[in-house]
């Protein structure tokens, strides 16, 4: 039994994840690792496979066929091969800092959905973070140079890369509430199960993958908790994805029915390739 797993949304980006996986090796704590692959091609999938053999983390690969964007489908085929009592979720382009597992499972409890950031680079540091041993090291060497960049507008969230660990202003820089974003989140796979995961139904992102799961755990009596300036990633910034009307209407559908349990997700997952 592992204390968690920490499942990785994937596809295609073999650089991004080379990355994720080195940095992962570089934590102690007792996860697994499962890749939740949305159809990536086969010449990547070899690739994975490789990485995967190289790789001394107990790593599971669990691809589907590409039929369009299914990121939540995959993300609880996932949950379904994991053998850890704790959900951790990350983008397949966001790299974990060292005390990234820690972090969550350090501030987990039953009932409580811990919400993570992203740190936003501008593009020109994607070459160097890549092929970097040490995203920690990464950041502290380039500190001045990204928030000259951020400065400029070319960046997002990084002072949340600024680790903190004084219980007194941790809690000071979380007093806001925020919504969960799908890049960074974590919670007891007992909560996950209880709304039936994620809703296999969106074919389009940002609103599934965070803004309709957490509604429906809200409502069924789960918190927020805030994890800025730990439980860090790095990521290198890139336009956002618009909200599409299809993913809007299915969202206002599921409040309007108070769908709080998925009508289509977790249990359902397998039932299509």
């Amino acid at each position: 039994m592992y204390d968690a797993s920490v499942i990785v949304s994937f596809y295609n980006n073999i650089g991004a994840l080379s990355c994720i996986i080195k940095a992962l090796e570089n934590q102690s704590n007792n996860f697994e690792l499962i890749i939740a692959d949305d159809g990536s091609t086969p010449e990547n999938v070899e690739k994975v496979k490789n990485l995967v053999e190289q790789s001394p983390l107990p790593i599971q690969h669990v691809w589907q066929k590409d039929s369009g964007f299914r990121k939540n489908r995959a993300l609880n085929k996932a949950v379904k091969r994991s053998i850890s009592p704790y959900l951790i979720f990350i983008d397949g382009d966001c790299i974990p800092q060292q005390n990234f597992v820690i972090d969550h499972l350090s501030n987990k409890a039953l009932g409580i959905i811990l919400n993570g950031r992203r740190v936003d680079m501008a593009p020109s540091f994607k070459e160097d973070l890549y092929t970097d041993t040490s995203p920690d090291a990464f950041f502290s060497r380039n500190l001045f140079s990204i928030l000259i960049k951020y400065v400029l507008g070319k960046g997002k969230n990084i002072e949340k890369g600024i680790r903190v660990t004084n219980p007194w202003l941790f809690k000071r820089l979380n007093k806001k509430s925020k919504g969960i974003v799908g890049c960074n989140f974590s919670l007891h796979k007992q909560d996950f199960v209880e709304v039936n995961g994620f809703d296999n139904r969106y074919d389009v992102p940002c609103v599934g993958e965070d803004t309709d799961i957490e509604y429906r755990l809200l409502k069924v009596g789960k918190r927020v908790k805030n994890l800025f300036h730990q439980g860090i990633v790095l990521h290198i910034l890139h336009p956002e994805l618009p909200r599409l009307d299809r993913a809007n209407e299915l969202f206002e559908e599921t409040k309007a029915n108070q769908n709080f349990i998925a009508l289509n997700g977790y249990q359902q997952a397998d039932d299509i390739e």
